[in-house]
């Protein structure tokens, strides 16, 4: 029997071959954007879903199971000139031109996605409705997202909502973030806790840093935390991205503890950074990409909020707590610090005892 479908304009699912997604954003938005294909390919199982993001964000989604082809944008083909970047682009044009997609699910306002419905010519298409868009922008797609984002919804659902549009309900079972290591990441990782006398299970992964430092907690803090756990009995294991801020950040928490603590500072690619996570017994973090892939890959989480929403980015589905302050009504204001000063008053009044207190109870489940 036939499932009955209220939306008058629902596409038939058995009519769908081939899918393209796009998600032009940062590593994070991209990670809780992996529901879409896992649902997707639940309910229209004959179908091959590829997705189109920027290429430093590609590896959230290579290896998921759900996708058959990741195309990328790399921003670095500005610097190509302006011939070498019309080739470029000529020549992802092609390749996704060549796969004759039925239909085009869009998650952002990037104007690219509409230009490439109006150009690739799917059957169906989805964007979002975006306030003070033009009509262009309207008719580029045949399905719009009306339902405005909400500061208490998570993106994982929002991302979500262009399927319902289309007459897809995500069961409650497939909304999980999906990042797949890989073999060759967890070997590396392996040899790597191996060397520090590690076998996995039997550390904490504490990633203090985020690309945007006013999510950041005071090093102070987070090296009082570093050092508790030490005394307790815990290996806890540090690491950051290869820039030159997160590493001084790294290594002025180093400089604040009577014992250094272990560190895979710059060494790690994103997969690896995955499968280092996925060994760990808790994650503890704050707003930023790790945090997402530490709920992707199941690791328990304490995260760290400010100025951001932890209703809509906060770790998703697995077992976490988050810590913000109680002492802010003015937070999420999402401002780059108070007063745009790069310093969130709303993050230097967390304690370290609760961060402490909120990983106890995550080791004791």
């Amino acid at each position: 029997m036939e499932t009955f479908n209220p939306l008058r304009d629902a596409v038939p699912l058995a009519e769908i071959k081939r899918v393209l997604v796009i998600k032009l954003r940062h590593h994070g938005d991209v990670l809780v954007s992996s529901p879409v294909f896992s649902v997707l390919k639940a309910h229209v199982p004959q179908v091959e879903i590829d997705a189109l993001v920027y290429a430093d964000t590609a590896e959230m989604l290579t290896f998921h199971p759900a996708i058959t082809s990741v195309h990328t944008i790399d921003r670095k083909w500005k610097q190509l000139g302006a011939i070498g970047q019309l080739k470029a682009e000529l020549a992802l044009f092609n390749s996704l031109k060549a796969r004759h997609y039925d239909l085009i699910i869009h998650l952002t306002e990037h104007w690219r996605g509409a230009w490439l419905c109006r150009l690739l010519k799917p059957r169906w298409s989805v964007g979002p409705a975006v306030g003070g868009r033009s009509k262009r922008w309207r008719q580029s797609f045949t399905h719009l997202q009306t339902a405005p984002r909400n500061a208490l919804r998570h993106m994982a659902e929002t991302n979500l909502d262009a399927l319902r549009r289309l007459g897809i309900q995500p069961g409650a079972d497939e909304r999980r973030l999906t990042l797949v290591p890989g073999a060759a990441a967890e070997a590396s990782v392996a040899a790597h806790l191996h060397g520090f006398g590690l076998a996995g299970g039997d550390f904490i992964h504490v990633h203090p840093a985020s690309r945007w430092f006013f999510k950041c907690w005071p090093v102070e803090h987070m090296a009082a935390l570093v050092g508790r756990l030490q005394a307790e009995g815990h290996a806890v294991l540090l690491t950051a991205a290869p820039s030159t801020d997160e590493q001084a950040m790294l290594e002025a928490i180093q400089a604040r503890l009577s014992q250094r603590a272990l560190a895979l500072s710059g060494q790690l690619s994103l997969k690896e950074l995955a499968a280092l996570t996925q060994a760990a017994k808790l994650f503890i973090g704050v707003d930023s990409a790790p945090m997402h892939i530490a709920a992707a890959v199941g690791t328990p989480t304490v995260a760290l909020f400010g100025p951001s929403g932890d209703k809509q980015w906060g770790p998703w589905g697995v077992p976490f707590r988050v810590i913000s302050s109680q002492q802010h009504p003015c937070r999420p204001c999402g401002i780059d610090g108070c007063g745009g000063g790069k310093v969130s008053d709303c993050l230097t009044s967390l304690s370290v005892d609760a961060v402490l207190d909120a990983a106890h109870e995550l080791l004791a489940r």
